[in-house]
């Protein structure tokens, strides 16, 4: 254990790699699915030897139920929202040997930092888009990504201002940092801090990060403890899913949502599922080593949102078109839109600098957007939550009852408006359009009402209009 971790707090006891593949090992009986699934309608979530019990299903009418109950608790906790969001990358200068990124410190790569100028051009690439929420990515390295240097990319990236559009929520992931270092990050008015553990199978995590500060397993499991001791209260955790076994990672981090919950009251906000994808100069990305497969991933997100169902699920621009559409059926409730993975590719997309892994889904925003209207779903730009102090335990306090969809529901469609009206072409504005219209006459009286006179407010002119 490192000199860091001994003095900032060891994670504890609650990662137990021999517990968890004992339960694997446990033979599993999917005649209990039926009072499994009518559990999980009560919208309190599952326990690990439940959800054992769904990762072991194969038979196409026991998947079919398993895939029914998600979209019905889908359903029932987000309604059809899909929120968006850009990644923005903004260096990838990195100290670590990572075997499955292509922004490793031994691969022969250009390096490139954005500058002030820079940063702006790339946020302004991304308003003239219509983007409002972004999620600030850059690599360990103290001489570009230092917690100072990020605080001021989000104070710059909040400052620019294009035409009537603007970023109004800028969620971060970087690498670990003290109490105090994210106590400056927390000034900085972040959303989301979002970092995954990558594997929580320690022996994989030692053979794939082979140098560098990230090769410190517990500096880097605690590091949610950290942000929360700091007040960071919305925190998005995930595994890379290929290192190991998805079922392994799966259950271990279930368990990284029960320690946070019983240490501060409330779990992380949000779950990314990301899988190894292809990236230039390794060959583990190319071939993962456990690699999970379509039907196993879609299975993987019903379970969860069975299993954790008031957590967000973000699914990257990593998986097709095709899946994601899948998916979001399921469980998923975040998805990036239009996404560049290299370093200044929103303002200047030269092909020079590669991205960190291979992209699956290449629409644009604009194309997402009318395919989710076209499909019944609402795309959101709404940061409201944030803003209002609606995080944390406070979000989940509307979650849980049902009340949060009285702000979630006229949020979206006011924040699709504005979209239609100041981005959109014309199909996917009439693609929106109806929708909009569509979805106020499901609404009940009091949420439409609301929705009507934020959307008035659009028409009037009037934006970021939310309750």
């Amino acid at each position: 254990m490192s000199a860091r971790t001994k003095r900032d707090g060891a994670p504890g006891a609650w990662l137990d790699g021999a517990a968890i593949q004992a339960l694997l090992d446990t033979p599993t009986d999917g005649g209990r699915l039926p009072e499994i699934l009518d559990r999980a309608m009560d919208l309190k979530g599952l326990p690990p030897s439940e959800v054992h019990v769904l990762m072991n299903l194969e038979e196409p009418a026991a998947l079919e139920a398993l895939f029914h109950a998600a979209k019905v608790v889908k359903e029932r906790i987000y309604g059809p929202r899909i929120v968006l969001f850009a990644p923005l990358y903004l260096s990838n200068h990195c100290a670590n040997e990572c075997t499955y990124c292509a922004f490793r410190a031994g691969h022969n790569l250009t390096r490139r930092h954005l500058d002030r100028a820079d940063l702006e051009a790339e946020v302004r690439a991304l308003v003239a888009q219509g983007h409002k929420r972004v999620l600030l990515v850059a690599g360990e390295d103290a001489s570009t990504a230092g917690v100072e240097r990020i605080a001021e990319a989000v104070g710059t990236i909040y400052s620019v201002k294009e035409g009537r559009g603007e970023i109004r929520r800028v969620n971060v992931n970087i690498a670990p940092l003290s109490v105090e270092q994210f106590k400056v990050l927390k000034a900085a008015d972040i959303g989301t801090y979002q970092l995954f553990q990558e594997t929580y199978h320690r022996p994989t995590y030692a053979g794939a990060h082979l140098r560098g500060p990230k090769r410190d397993f517990d500096w880097r499991l605690s590091v949610m403890d950290r942000a929360m001791e700091a007040g960071i209260d919305d925190v998005g955790i995930g595994p890379l899913l290929g290192l190991y076994d998805w079922k392994f990672e799966i259950l271990a981090m279930m368990g990284h949502l029960a320690h946070l919950e019983k240490r501060f009251g409330v779990g992380p906000h949000t779950i990314s599922i990301p899988r190894l994808e292809p990236a230039a100069g390794s060959e583990i990305a190319a071939r993962p080593p456990h690699l999970v497969s379509d039907r196993d991933f879609l299975k993987l997100i019903a379970i969860l949102r069975l299993a954790v169902p008031y957590t967000g699920i973000i699914l990257s621009t990593r998986e097709s078109a095709a899946l994601r559409r899948e998916a979001m059926s399921l469980g998923v409730s975040q998805v990036s839109a239009g996404s560049r993975t290299d370093i200044g590719g929103y303002a200047h997309s030269s092909g020079e600098h590669p991205g960190q892994f291979q992209l699956g889904d290449h629409r644009s925003l604009g194309e997402v957007v009318r395919d989710l209207a076209a499909a019944g779903y609402v795309p959101s730009f709404c940061t409201a939550c944030y803003r209002m102090g609606r995080t944390g335990a406070d979000f989940m306090d509307l979650a849980k009852p049902g009340a949060i969809k009285h702000h979630c529901d006229p949020n979206a469609l006011s924040s699709l408006r504005e979209y239609l009206v100041d981005y959109a072409t014309e199909e996917t504005r009439g693609a929106g359009e109806a929708l909009i219209q569509e979805r106020l006459a499901r609404m009940d009286e009091r949420p439409a009402t609301v929705a009507k006179r934020l959307l008035n407010g659009v028409d009037a002119g009037k934006r970021d209009v939310f309750v």
